[in-house]
């Protein structure tokens, strides 16, 4: 296969949309630049992250099915790269149809994923994987009786949503309605559905970054050595890699995340989220794009998961080698203000093999994820200690 990359701006230009320009999206974005992809950032606000490093930018309602299909239509991309899961994917699944464009990974994985009902379904009906006790509920009443019929605790998601954003933990089937209604404050679009997971007792979770690319004319799959995370409500709050387990438990995280993501199809990176305890894995969920806990990779390995993900969808070789342990730690706004300042940088930046990533979001928000701090070290847990520490030398300011 022979991959040709253009100049940007000209006639033999590659040129890449990114439907979502936050963080990840901004990363991604750099990786492309260094190849010479002429890149066009869309979000539903101005100013976000990718926005900024990228040749274009377009601020639309982006589950407006004409105003994003007249964008596509415009910009004519030869490939597009869905950031979030608030995307009309209905409209991605007929410029696939119509060749006028490559959906990474497919239209149908953007389809499935952006919905956790979708995906659920594929990963334990159709593929049979396990995963955890389930039940999806379309009212506060049908969610108190899956709550009783699975057992409590239960967790409450909404099926479209992200970063933790809606949802709750309830141990007394008289919170389901309070556990509905923050569902639905909580969503990403407007929707009626949750789903209602059982409790697994695991021992801790990971995430698994699998590669899809191509070489020597065929679509291989690689993994990424595991991701240990801490979370906080559903949002991640450090990371680490790589998180220490069996090897028996690492074989069927490979072959869980391996059936998933063929499944899925296409190429690029996928952040498979599983459950482990001892030797046994459960599935929990899959993003088919590079994944929030794999900042880490900025640190740890030779091609950070935003150059995997990049050079994956260009059709390039990739190299999954971890180089060192490495963790990261979130910085959060602290406040809710617009064009806030960083204080204490250099005071991060003289922690040991530390480095941040200061997202440049135009707004913060108490618990907004503003920024993000790694650190390498001999082992995970100096790696933790250093990361967390240049986290905390940060101090977001008003201006």
């Amino acid at each position: 296969m022979t991959v040709r990359l253009g100049t940007p701006l000209s006639d033999s230009a590659v040129r890449v949309m990114l439907l979502g320009a936050g963080e990840l999206g901004k990363e991604v974005a750099i990786e492309l630049q260094r190849l010479g992809v002429e890149v066009i950032a869309v979000d539903r606000y101005a100013n976000a992250p990718a926005m900024q490093v990228a040749h274009r930018s377009h601020v639309i309602p982006m589950t407006d099915p004409q105003v994003l299909n007249g964008v596509i239509l415009a910009e004519a991309p030869h490939i597009i790269v869905p950031e979030i899961e608030a995307i009309a994917t209905e409209v991605l699944a007929d410029i696939e149809a119509a060749g006028l464009a490559t959906v990474i990974p497919t239209a149908r994985a953007t389809q499935l994923t952006m919905n956790r009902e979708g995906i659920r379904r594929l990963a334990a009906e159709e593929l049979g994987l396990p995963t955890s006790p389930y039940a999806f509920a379309g009212s506060a009443a049908e969610l108190a009786e899956a709550a009783h019929t699975i057992g409590l605790p239960v967790f409450i998601k909404p099926v479209m949503s992200s970063s933790g954003k809606g949802q709750s933990m309830i141990d007394a089937i008289e919170d389901a309605a309070n556990a509905w209604a923050y569902a639905q404050s909580g969503g990403r679009v407007d929707t009626a559905r949750v789903i209602v997971e059982g409790r697994i007792d695991f021992d801790y979770e990971i995430t698994l970054l699998t590669v899809r690319s191509i070489r020597d004319g065929q679509i291989v799959t690689d993994f990424c050595a595991p991701i240990g995370h801490r979370q906080v409500k559903g949002d991640y709050v450090e990371s680490w890699q790589p998180q220490a387990m069996s090897a028996a438990a690492q074989a069927s995280a490979q072959d869980i995340a391996g059936k998933v993501t063929e499944a899925l199809g296409g190429l690029g990176v996928f952040g498979v989220e599983l459950f482990v305890k001892g030797d046994q894995v459960w599935f929990s969920e899959v993003s088919p794009r590079p994944h929030d806990t794999g900042l880490v990779t900025l640190a740890s390995q030779v091609m950070s998961e935003f150059a995997l993900h990049a050079r994956a969808i260009l059709g390039l070789p990739v190299d999954v080698t971890l180089r060192e342990p490495a963790a990261s730690a979130v910085i959060y706004g602290g406040m809710d203000a617009r064009g806030i300042a960083f204080e204490g940088v250099a005071e991060a930046l003289s922690v040991p093999t530390a480095d941040l990533r200061l997202f440049g979001k135009p707004e913060a928000f108490e618990r907004r994820r503003m920024g993000v701090a790694t650190a390498r070290g001999t082992d995970t847990d100096q790696a933790r200690e250093r990361a967390r520490e240049a986290a905390g030398r940060v101090r977001p300011v008003r201006v």
